[in-house]
């Protein structure tokens, strides 16, 4: 395995005049990336870093604990640089929010893993088959070469499922075992990639784009590789099913308060109140409500938002055929991202390139955002599951795309990327907080409306849908979670307490997305507590801290301005966030 050169990951360059010493934080930082990227492949990929992209990670509980060590001793190492700066701190802000960043995540991750949460970690999204399979697509795959290093690390996904098969295993005889219902989804969707290419299997298919034209040998190791990739996935889904589901019987879909507060800490990057966030989840549930109602009789008269919804799916925009949705997503980022450049933001040149792809069949339903690389040779790119459809009403998909690409994820992860010298790769990338982020997502969209750009027919509906979604995740994962009462104001199952099913009527008597999406958001929010959550939570906090920026300027105040000198801070948790944005 050869080693990585010191300049792909910036951690002691002297970037802005700061000398190395201002550094220090940084520098263990990022330091900590280069290491974790060893033991984690799919995180040098993610990056598009050099070296690794023909390995993938041990998944098993001795690869898990080598990590764990691995956290231990940064952690060792930055007490010693908190140590030296005494009690003032650090000077310098952006080692003083790195540091608060590292110390916060490595701790949350380590009291996380004492509890053997990754011994049982199965969801429909977040889980290590998902980011296996997801690793090829984010892969160079122009030119024989390219191919050849798909193909060897093709030929490791068995070792690296058998790994995870260990994990799990090992999870089992404890006690510590995924819900049913996560087993029997995630079994569910390593079917359909193996129904993927008529039969072949989703790695035989992939390997078919490989050029025809590389030497006989290559051809014959990728299709080596490619089958046994599939055989391995075949084998998983049957251990699942016939090992696995049958000692997992009888465990509980919510995992509690305990669990739920670990998993929200490491999603939000904050102790939270769960009370609290859940009787405000139920105030921007009526809130938004009473928006759509209106919204809705604006499209048609005297109807529901879900009539209003339904309408729109025949007598809106509407396109035909997957690639002609894909191409009318790009000219949607494309078109936002030259009107928002300059007058609204100020982006450097790498950043105004974003791709729309399709995702692969099996995927989760819900739409997503993959980075680019550290160098934007791999620009960032958004996905859309299509489910199997071929027809696709732009209402719901709008605000979605703001949301996804520009001015959501791929402002703010393409600029953390392009500040990587300045700031951290770490916390640009692996330090990343879903608050953050996805708050960041959420605020473009309301920007979005705020700046006019929701004026389509029915556009703003679908805002308000995409918002009044989030709300819901509030409510029904801690509900369910936690089994807290249904309030009033869903007389349906007003006093009973959320069960997973309650919460799929819920949802999908309030969405227009269709009832297999909502069946794939419940699972997804039950097999990853507390992540469904850092949406709108995240998104208050941006609020709270723009409001108080603007009160502080008053009529100096330029959004512009703040927008820039906030996505130019790297990920903050929730502790931190609205207070470091209203000091901008």
């Amino acid at each position: 395995m050869s080693r990585m050169t010191q300049h792909t990951i910036p951690a002691e360059s002297a970037a802005d005049g700061a000398s190395r010493a201002d550094r220090a934080v940084r520098a263990v930082a990022d330091e900590f990336v280069r290491q974790a990227a060893e033991l984690n492949p799919l995180l040098a990929t993610t990056l598009g870093l050099p070296d690794w992209q023909d390995e993938l990670p041990d998944l098993s509980p001795a690869g898990h604990e080598a990590t764990a060590e691995l956290q231990r001793a940064t952690l060792g190492r930055l007490a010693g640089l908190e140590q030296a700066a005494g009690p003032a701190g650090f000077a310098d802000g952006d080692e003083r929010r790195c540091a608060r960043l590292l110390r916060e995540r490595l701790e949350t991750e380590l009291a996380i893993s004492a509890t053997g949460e990754h011994l049982r970690a199965i969801s429909n999204i977040f889980g290590p088959p998902q980011q296996v399979r997801g690793s090829f697509l984010l892969m160079p795959a122009a030119t024989a070469s390219d191919w050849a290093v798909i193909s060897r690390r093709m030929a490791k996904v068995p070792a690296a499922l058998a790994g995870y098969r260990q994990s799990l295993a090992a999870g089992s005889a404890r006690g510590l075992h995924a819900a049913p219902r996560q087993v029997e989804t995630v079994a569910g969707q390593l079917a359909d990639w193996l129904a993927t290419g008529a039969g072949r299997g989703w790695f035989t298919d992939f390997a078919r784009q490989a050029p025809a034209d590389g030497p006989a040998a290559f051809r014959t190791d990728l299709a080596a590789a490619s089958t046994a990739a599939d055989a391995a996935t075949a084998a998983l889904a049957d251990w699942l099913l016939t090992e696995y589901l049958p000692a997992a019987a009888g465990t509980p879909d919510g995992v509690g308060e305990e669990r739920y507060l670990a998993g929200a800490r490491r999603w939000n990057g904050a102790a939270l109140d769960l009370a609290e966030a859940h009787d405000w989840g139920w105030a921007q549930y009526r809130q938004i409500m009473a928006d759509m109602r209106a919204e809705a009789d604006r499209i048609l008269p005297g109807s529901t938002p879900r009539e209003a919804m339904h309408y729109l799916d025949s007598h809106g925009e509407v396109v035909d055929g997957v690639e002609a949705v894909r191409e009318r997503l790009q000219q949607l980022m494309d078109e936002a991202m030259a009107s928002l450049s300059s007058a609204h933001f100020e982006l450097a040149d790498p950043i105004k390139v974003v791709e729309a792809r399709i995702a692969p069949p099996g995927s989760a339903a819900a739409p997503y955002y993959t980075a680019p690389s550290q160098d934007f040779s791999r620009p960032g790119r958004t996905w859309l599951p299509t489910l199997g459809k071929s027809t696709f009403p732009m209402w719901g998909l709008i605000s979605t795309w703001y949301h996804e690409g520009v001015p959501g994820h791929h402002l703010q992860i393409a600029h953390w990327r392009y500040l990587a010298a300045r700031l951290s790769v770490y916390q640009t990338s692996l330090g990343q907080v879903s608050a953050c982020s996805e708050g960041w997502a959420l605020y473009a969209e309301r920007l979005m409306d705020e700046l006019g750009f929701l004026d389509g027919t029915g556009a703003r509906l679908g805002y308000l849908d995409a918002q009044l979604m989030r709300a819901i995740r509030v409510i029904v994962d801690i509900g369910m979670h936690l089994r807290l009462p249904v309030a009033a104001d869903w007389a349906p199952g007003a006093g009973q307490a959320w069960t997973p099913e309650l919460a799929l009527e819920f949802f999908d008597s309030h969405s227009g997305r269709g009832r297999a999406f909502a069946d794939s958001e419940i699972v997804r929010y039950l097999g990853a507590p507390g992540q469904a959550i850092s949406y709108k939570l995240g998104e208050r906090a941006w609020l709270a801290g723009r409001d108080a920026a603007r009160a502080a300027h008053g009529a100096s105040f330029d959004l512009k301005s703040w927008h820039m000198a906030a996505l130019s801070l790297g990920s903050l948790g929730l502790d931190d966030l609205a207070g470091e944005l209203a000091r901008l």
